[in-house]
């Protein structure tokens, strides 16, 4: 059994009742992914496991044997930013930074998601091919992201000019 964090395997955490959360944070370092309300509410904790957005207080590490788990230090360094977080520098979608992290890998699954076709509750045409990422989808779908500082029009700006959804309707 073993983990894969960022690209690198991780051995599981002896106490299988450990939160992926507590395991990332705790037993590899990585404080990127923080602790909101722990009960899968702020989305603060999410994180990115085989390509759909997880939040990890509410998944034991054990869930994840074997799974690719991308954390924010695993999508970009200071040197060599993701789009998305140069994105959110550039269009002020933070403020204090505590759900930053959680927004971004957030917004890098749901964005493939919506790629997919995957419908969401405000989506109109359910037998269409293609969702057009309007800025109303795209609150639905990052409505599981809490700002407390109501940072969310510059969160919408930055997702849509990351992956090229400028002037959404």
């Amino acid at each position: 059994m073993a983990l894969i964090v960022n690209g690198i395997e991780a051995p599981p955490p002896a106490d299988p009742r450990v939160s992926l959360l507590d395991f990332l944070r705790e037993h590899r370092g990585l404080t990127g992914t923080k602790v909101g309300c722990n009960q899968g509410a702020c989305g603060a904790c999410t994180v990115i496991v085989d390509g759909r957005r997880v939040l990890s207080c509410l998944t034991l590490a054990v869930q994840v044997d074997g799974l690719e788990v991308t954390t924010i230090e695993g999508l970009g360094t200071p040197g060599s930013l993701h789009p998305l977080q140069a994105a959110f520098v550039e269009h002020d979608g933070l403020q204090c930074g505590y759900c930053t992290p959680g927004q971004i890998c957030s917004a890098v699954a749901m964005i493939e998601e919506l790629r997919r076709g995957l419908p969401s509750n405000v989506t109109a045409d359910l037998t269409a091919g293609t969702i057009a990422a309007t800025r109303e989808e795209l609150r639905e779908r990052m409505s599981g992201n809490l700002c407390r500082c109501g940072a969310h029009n510059g969160i919408i700006a930055a997702i849509e000019d990351a992956f090229g959804l400028e002037n959404a309707a």
